[in-house]
């Protein structure tokens, strides 16, 4: 007596080919295809050739400051500015979302509160307002309530620019991770919040195992969209004299007077590290979709292997 089984005789996973989106379809080229090609490569190849053509842009000059020393240590502060921020931004989004589904009212108007405040003011002004907190609490203290164990701590002198706009950047980014993660929650269908509790999870158990690894399909594509944004947002800092890859530029096209080459340099760093952040970004997304996938190719797999 023979076994059937699903996907091949060898009982391998069914392969992501036998999928009907993955199948390609052939479509007939009309005329305004071709209309479509040649006016995209006209402008296109009219792009390229008054960007090399141009003496204005200074190419030398751009390629002589590409990879000096203050351009890199820049870079370098870019990447730490936006692992860091982002990295404590979604730990509190993910506190302000758990706190904005809470049915405690009084809970739940605290995140609303800290979103709408935050999502409605522009970035830089929260990190000017950071970097001058100590115009309204020059002085605070640390210590125990209703003791007299306490730290005075000087405000001035702790809201350094760095420190202000890592808190400002935290801040502001929480807030928008706090209602992506709320989606995502509410992607979750109610019956896995029955069944985590029929079988007598508690609440934080049934978050770390029911509901966040099926929220991670609808979270990580936006998640990755908040990172590239964030990567592009640390340039705001520059107002505050933190020495990132515009400030970096702005400083020495301040003593050379070479601009437009130093605008170009900072570009191209943020274009190549955009592009270097989609690669992680579009594979992580591969990964977190195969549940949603595998339903479909178990399913093509059993009727192939039944005709």
């Amino acid at each position: 007596m023979s076994t059937t089984t699903i996907g091949s005789t060898t009982g391998r996973r069914p392969s992501s080919e036998l999928l009907p989106e993955n199948k390609k379809r052939i479509t007939p080229k009309r005329p305004r295809d071709y209309a479509c090609w040649a006016a995209a490569i006209a402008v296109v190849a009219g792009l390229l050739y008054t960007t090399v053509t141009n003496e204005n842009y200074q190419w030398p000059v751009v390629f002589s400051y590409f990879t000096t020393e203050s351009i890199l240590d820049g870079l370098a502060l870019t990447l730490v500015l936006t692992v860091v921020s982002m990295g404590l931004g979604v730990l509190l989004g993910l506190v302000l979302a758990v706190m904005r589904m809470s049915h405690q009212a009084p809970i739940s108007g605290l995140a609303r509160l800290y979103i709408t405040f935050f999502r409605g003011t522009p970035v830089l002004v929260q990190l000017i307002f950071w970097f001058n907190i100590a115009a309204l609490y020059p002085n605070v203290s640390i210590g125990i309530p209703f003791t007299d164990i306490s730290t005075p701590v000087d405000v001035n002198t702790l809201m350094t620019p760095l420190t202000a706009a890592i808190v400002g950047l935290t801040l502001n980014e929480a807030a928008y991770m706090a209602e992506i993660i709320r989606g995502g929650f509410a992607s979750v269908g109610r019956g896995q919040y029955e069944a985590a509790d029929s079988l007598g999870m508690s609440g934080f158990t049934r978050l770390r195992h029911v509901i966040i690894p099926q929220t991670m399909p609808a979270i990580i594509p936006a998640t990755g969209n908040q990172v590239i944004g964030m990567l592009k947002g640390t340039s705001l800092v520059s107002v505050l004299g933190v020495a990132e890859l515009l400030n970096s530029a702005q400083s020495i096209y301040a003593r050379t007077y070479q601009t437009i080459p130093l605008l170009i340099v900072a570009s191209l760093w943020y274009l190549i590290m955009t592009m270097a952040l989609s690669v992680p970004q579009s594979m992580i997304e591969r990964r977190f979709s195969r549940s949603t996938r595998r339903p479909a190719a178990v399913a093509t797999a059993t009727k192939e292997s039944l005709l």
